[in-house]
């Protein structure tokens, strides 16, 4: 195998000289002293027993402190359900924005602290996203409405009930319009109905901030039915993705990405995976995992479309493209026919005509009713961006007389949001149901807030026949009403919301039994798995292909709008944990902005070079697009087209939304354009300019380097086929250290492990990157946000990281590789030599502790450790030490509502602190008393950590290495011994955490295909 050149930015792939002093200095500044700096000092050696005596002596003046009392009270009459210290666990819908994802909720003391998924739905499976791990914080945002109000002052709901009546009586017959995202909903929908059937003319208009219009449009008008069908990756073997992130965040992401998952696990005694082509503008998540990738402008989407319906036998012409994105459209049009009735061609486009193209492709190679199911269509995505146009219109010609707005914020993210703003004074009644001061909702006469979800009820119906369930996992922590409650009071119904819904369900369902049965399970889904269908292909083609063909050309630059993974549409912008999370692409936190190449940044500065990356402070860049402008720092991003822009949208809120989404970035929205028909995410005319100005951004991909030591094993699927071994024969070189490099190559005695040995394997195939594991440790481990400014100066507090390496030319196209970092909990651990005072230690189960009161912060550990996952709490962040003003907060973290997300099985830390992954102890503790109560041994799979819980592609597996019978140990002992090995394992550390090798399926490396072409003739020969 031939060894790949791995690095994380351009500085280190070049060794500059910044890089180098950064990777000298590990630790950025001191602790944060108080009092003078020991170099001031007139004796210094004085000064440094000084110091030295204040940081052995610490943690006994603070011990000697006073500290607050915090009185316990009992309950006088404890709730039947509750029992103190014992979690609860209800079923609940995230389906915010059209997604679909069953969940779980962990409750303690009648408080949620943490989402997981719910593993009996079939769709997703158990699997979680950032967004929805994240979802639990945004329950405690102190920026959410509290009461109803009129005109902005705090009223009753029977106040508002009252003059809401009084106001839609008064219409005149006027229309009312509902405008909402979409609803995944039934009985919500019904109770719409009702309440709209009331006033004549009146209407419910589907909008959402990233539309999939073109799509739901190219379907009515290729198969009739103005719909999305259901996609099967798992079933397909080659999958061409236009500009689709469907791992990251196309339609539904953690239903998709699982699905892809299945069919990127490989072994040597199953050497078969999927195949994915990518054709993108800028780099995707979807496309950093993809195994061929080819970049082309914005405009060239509907070109590149054509051109791979005419490879595949389409009767198009096929336009002229470079030279290397035509040669990658034969290459996957070769792979498209080779897997006839399992491929499947996907797109992001929002333009009609592109998705009609698409479908034809779809409908040559036979993916209609194999990889597309048309039979059981999914109901993610509904609005039609023509009707919200429409209605923007309506209401600047005053001929709507109230708009009730329902999850939708188009003071916002609509791309003429002043024409809307506008429209909305016209109005003679606005309200709105959103439960913050959103920017629409600052606009409307009244406010009458909704409740969060996790406090609602509620059902969704993801596909014809799966439904899932959301029932209050807390009581409503304010003034708040739900929606239903609201419309079917209006309409004269006095029935509840939640009896409304029961009602409806126990008629489906035909009794309370099973009424209960649901609500617990969360879901309710075919017996069984209904057939695929496929569907007739009516499109007009030649249409399709001549608007292609006349589409306006484009200029030098253009520019791409795109979605974070963690961000997403900016719905959740205010969710500290998630403006943190590093970009999986950009490695970036707290800001969007603009993404370029390489080649494109130097034509801005001579100043630009390699070690740009390595300085906060960025360049900034003024783009003008489609007649208006925006300002943002720039940042270089191998893999983007040369002459292509990308920037976030999500960003740029208003500054009543909350401290951690005010304000920070700028919107991207009103770059978007409508054609007529659907909103356009991308100008084919743009320019840019520096303004002679920076910004700082707070970048975490240049922190903790591994100065070009091996970390990532990598080969292709041919490569894998021919041997095996290949891939991890570097390890024969161990065996000169002895027999046994385990026991062999040691001046340490091995660690006894009579019971259990905790383990945990990492597969790089599997692995995409999404940082759902990131999010899903903070929540369950009470990992502390630490701001912007903390990030910019490597403060940053994540237990497990998501490292992202690039290889390959850094001007054309270089591939990714995705590698969690965290703890590796080393049997030879070099942290715990060297720790003065004993806080980190070994347990007989293999866990590198940290007994957090025994740190004082020398941070020896984290110097010795070869990983770089140590974490010093450089601030106190949760208010968990005994010194007076000291505590920091950022986002409103610190306040007491945002404080109950807390696992009161974690322990907060203070400053001065070293924190990293303890391999959710407290899970494993829970798990271990489980099975001594239910007086069995500990069965594999039953103690889970967080990210492998949270990880819907199967990439994590934990368990006991001692059981013969359990997952890890046939890992590491039978399936994967070809593909396993240990990071760094030369140093004999002896992690407990090993890596299954990413396999890429694309052509071998030139020599090993001459290699082999070589043995050929040999054989023949003879």
């Amino acid at each position: 195998m031939e060894q790949k050149k791995y690095w994380k930015g351009l500085e280190e792939l070049h060794n500059t000289e910044a890089h180098q002093e950064i990777v000298k200095n590990e630790f950025r500044e001191e602790l944060p002293f108080e009092s003078e700096g020991l170099l001031n000092a007139t004796t210094p050696r004085r000064d440094f027993l000084k110091y030295l005596g204040f940081t052995t002596a610490a943690a006994t003046i603070a011990a000697s402190c006073e500290t607050p009392v915090h009185k316990a009270i009992p309950y006088v009459n404890k709730p039947e359900e509750i029992t103190p210290g014992v979690a609860n666990y209800y079923a609940s819908s995230y389906t915010i924005d059209g997604e679909y994802v069953p969940v779980v909720v962990k409750t303690r003391e009648g408080r949620p602290i943490k989402i997981e998924g719910n593993s009996l739905s079939s769709i997703t499976g158990g699997s979680t996203s950032a967004k929805v791990q994240g979802a639990v914080l945004s329950l405690y945002d102190v920026a959410r409405l509290r009461f109803p109000t009129i005109g902005g002052t705090e009223t009753t709901w029977t106040e508002l009930d009252k003059q809401v009546g009084a106001a839609l009586a008064g219409l005149g017959g006027a229309p009312v319009v509902l405008l909402s995202t979409s609803i995944l909903s039934p009985t919500t929908k019904k109770v719409i109905d009702a309440f709209l059937a009331k006033y004549p003319n009146s209407r419910h208009v589907v909008y959402d901030p990233v539309s999939y219009s073109g799509m739901l449009l190219a379907n009515e008008a290729a198969y009739g039915k103005r719909t999305i069908p259901s996609y099967h990756f798992e079933n397909a073997k080659t999958i061409v993705s236009l500009g689709a992130d469907f791992i990251g965040t196309w339609l539904n992401p953690v239903e998709y990405a699982r699905q892809f998952a299945q069919t990127r696990k490989v072994s040597a005694k199953k050497p078969e995976m999927s195949k994915l082509f990518q054709f993108e503008s800028n780099m995707s998540l979807t496309g950093a995992n993809a195994d061929e990738r080819y970049t082309h402008k914005p405009s060239e989407a509907g070109a590149v479309a054509l051109a791979l319906l005419a490879a595949v036998g389409g009767s198009v012409s096929a336009p002229k493209l470079e030279a290397r994105v035509e040669a990658g459209i034969k290459k996957a049009a070769n792979e498209l026919k080779a897997s006839a009735g399992k491929a499947l061609v996907v797109s992001g486009s929002n333009d009609v005509n592109v998705q009609l193209i698409v479908n034809a492709i779809n409908n040559i190679v036979g993916a209609n009713g194999t990889t597309i199911d048309w039979a059981n269509p999914s109901n993610y995505r509904q609005g039609i961006d023509a009707d919200m146009a429409k209605l923007v219109s309506d209401m600047n010609a005053g001929s709507i007389g109230a708009v009730l707005v329902y999850g939708a914020n188009p003071a916002y993210d609509y791309f003429d949001a002043a024409k809307f703003s506008e429209g909305l004074k016209k109005v003679k009644t606005s309200l709105s149901f959103n439960d913050r001061l959103d920017e629409t909702t600052e606009l409307c006469k009244y406010a009458a807030p909704d409740h969060h979800f996790l406090e609602n009820w509620n059902d969704a119906q993801g596909k014809p026949g799966y439904y899932s369930f959301a029932q209050p996992t807390i009581s409503p922590l304010f003034k708040t009403r739900a929606v239903q409650d609201s419309l079917l009071a209006w309409t004269g119904n006095t029935t509840t919301w939640v009896d409304y819904l029961k009602a409806e369900w126990i008629s489906k369902l035909g009794s309370q039994e099973a009424w209960d049965k649901a609500l617990q399970d969360g879901v309710v889904e075919p017996a069984t798995a209904p057939a695929l269908g496929g569907a007739s292909f009516a499109g007009d083609i030649a249409g399709a292909a001549a608007k292609i063909s006349s589409a306006k050309k484009g200029g030098k630059y253009e520019l791409v709008l795109y979605e974070k993974v963690a961000i997403g549409n900016g719905r959740q912008s205010n969710n500290p944990w998630l403006q943190e999370m590093p970009d999986p692409i950009t490695r970036a936190t707290w800001d969007n902005y603009a993404c370029i190449s390489n080649t494109l940044a130097k034509t801005f500065s001579a100043e630009l070079g390699d070690d740009y990356e390595i300085n906060v402070e960025k360049k900034e860049l003024k783009i003008k697009a489609n007649g208006k402008e925006i300002v943002l720092p720039m940042l270089i991003i191998p893999g983007m087209h040369p002459e292509v822009i990308a920037i976030a949208v999500g960003y740029g809120r208003g500054k009543n939304v909350g401290r951690a989404a005010a304000e920070i970035g700028q919107n991207a929205y009103p770059l978007v354009s409508f054609n007529g028909q659907t909103f356009d995410y991308f100008a084919v005319d743009a320019s840019v300019e520096a303004t002679g100005k920076k910004y700082p951004v707070a970048l975490t991909q240049t922190h903790n380097s591994y100065e070009g030591r091996p970390i990532v094993k990598e080969t292709t699927l041919e490569e894998f086929k021919h041997n095996p071994k290949e891939v991890n024969e570097d390890r024969e070189e161990l065996k000169k250290f002895g027999k046994d490099f385990r026991s062999d190559a040691t001046l340490y005695s091995a660690h006894p492990y009579p019971g259990i040995k905790w383990g945990m394997s990492i597969d790089l195939n599997t692995c995409f990157g999404c940082g759902a594991c990131t999010i899903a440790c903070q929540a369950e481990n009470n990992v502390s946000v630490v701001g912007k400014d903390e990030v910019a100066k490597a403060h940053e507090m994540h237990w497990i990281r998501i490292d992202r390496y690039f290889s390959g030319d850094d001007e054309n196209n270089p591939e990714v590789v995705f590698q969690p970092m965290l703890c590796q909990h080393c049997d030879n651990a070099p942290c715990e030599n060297v720790c003065p005072v004993g806080a980190t230690n070994h347990s007989s189960e293999g866990i590198n502790q940290m007994a957090y009161n025994r740190c004082i912060g020398t941070r020896y550990c984290a110097n010795n450790c070869p990983y770089k996952v140590r974490r010093l709490n450089w601030r106190d962040w949760n208010g968990a030490d005994s010194f007076e003003n000291n505590l920091y907060d950022v986002a409103d973290m610190n306040d007491n509502l945002t404080r109950m997300v807390l696992n009161p099985d974690v322990v907060v830390r203070s400053r001065g602190v070293m924190e990293k992954c303890s391999f959710c102890v407290q899970r494993l503790q829970e798990a271990k008393l489980e099975a001594k109560k239910a007086g069995h041994p500990l069965k594999d799979g039953a103690a889970k950590t967080a990210c492998q819980q949270a990880c819907g592609a199967d990439a994590i597996v934990f368990g006991n290495v001692n059981d013969k019978n359990s997952e890890i140990y046939k890992i590491r002992n039978e399936e994967q011994t070809e593909r396993m090995y240990y990071v760094l394992e030369e140093t004999h550390v002896l992690p407990s955490i090993n890596y299954l090798a990413k396999i890429r399926n694309k052509d071998a490396a030139p020599k090993k295909a001459e290699k082999e072409s070589a043995h050929k003739e040999e054989a023949h020969h003879a």
